[in-house]
């Protein structure tokens, strides 16, 4: 196995058993401006650790893979320029090749369960892009949680995503979707969908059994804990709809695919609701990390 550098507060927690939520680093690098970054990654470590867990933010430094950042390291990685986007078919390169990246959801599940953490929170999942059916641009975050065993608590799929899709795929590989406290999905800046949910959780208790239940029967992969935004801080559907349809076509004719589809996106999304989504996604992040949080502490009782 490679080498982990561990944050003193991650080693600490391993050390006394205590329970241990990671978080992504994409969301630092390719998902909101400088200095709101930081100041996000920070407040949602903040909320982890109120929750009764240590956080572990995750990233690739000078060919290190480090679980848990120290303050200085989070600070130099939110102004870095050119860092990797780190996924399942690069985060090894990366490493070989002494690279800087940012993990995404896939990436992030790899090195959480290299490092024996079962829960990862995060704003939301990659999935099903619009046009698939002739672009074939599917995240790998949708083959990873059908492999590595990681409860992924986020606000359900990104919004800009072909959302009936992507879930569509999570049930043909066999992912637990699973609605917290609500009959039907999020859809990230959105509290609510038009999508039933496959299942319906409204403990924190009740996930962490589930989790474990998985792991006792050999299933493989992990589970999926889509969390509604808090009400105060979504954006309507109907809003949303004609501002998404917008930045999806400007994508289109500049010609933005693969990797810098969804940071193109966010961007113009952030900049079509004059920061409201920028908003409503530090609000999801925070209230996703909290009951990551609370599920990493059941998992232990």
């Amino acid at each position: 196995m490679i080498p982990i550098y561990y944050s003193g507060e991650v080693a600490n927690a391993r050390a006394n058993g205590q329970p241990i939520v990671a978080l992504e680093s994409t969301i630092i690098t390719h998902g909101m401006p400088f200095p709101q970054n930081v100041e996000t990654a920070r407040m949602v470590e903040a909320d982890v650790r109120k929750a009764g867990a240590a956080p572990a933010t995750i990233a690739v430094l000078d060919g290190q893979l480090h679980v848990g950042l120290e303050a200085l390291q989070l600070d130099a990685l939110g102004q870095a320029e050119n860092v990797a986007k780190l996924s399942r078919a690069d985060i090894a390169a990366c490493i070989a090749t002494g690279g800087t990246g940012a993990t995404t959801v896939a990436a992030t599940m790899i090195a959480a369960h290299l490092a024996g953490i079962h829960v990862f929170a995060t704003g939301g999942i990659g999935g099903v892009h619009r046009g698939a059916e002739t672009s074939f641009d599917i995240s790998a975050d949708l083959q990873e949680l059908a492999q590595t065993p990681v409860t992924v608590v986020g606000a359900g799929a990104k919004a800009i995503l072909d959302l009936p899709k992507t879930f569509e795929v999570l049930e043909t590989l066999g992912v637990p979707v699973i609605a917290f406290r609500q009959d039907m999905l999020p859809a990230f800046w959105s509290a609510t969908s038009d999508i039933p949910a496959p299942l319906r959780m409204d403990s924190a208790a009740d996930i962490a059994n589930a989790h474990k239940t998985r792991i006792a029967m050999g299933l493989s992969g992990g589970q999926l804990v889509a969390n509604p935004i808090p009400a105060e801080a979504e954006i309507r559907p109907a809003a949303l709809r004609p501002i998404i349809a917008q930045a999806l076509n400007e994508a289109e004719k500049r010609g933005i695919g693969a990797k810098a589809v969804t940071p193109f996106l966010l961007g113009r999304m952030f900049e079509l609701t004059d920061g409201q989504s920028l908003r409503a996604n530090i609000a999801l992040v925070r209230n996703n990390a909290t009951l990551a949080a609370q599920i990493a502490v059941a998992l232990l009782k």
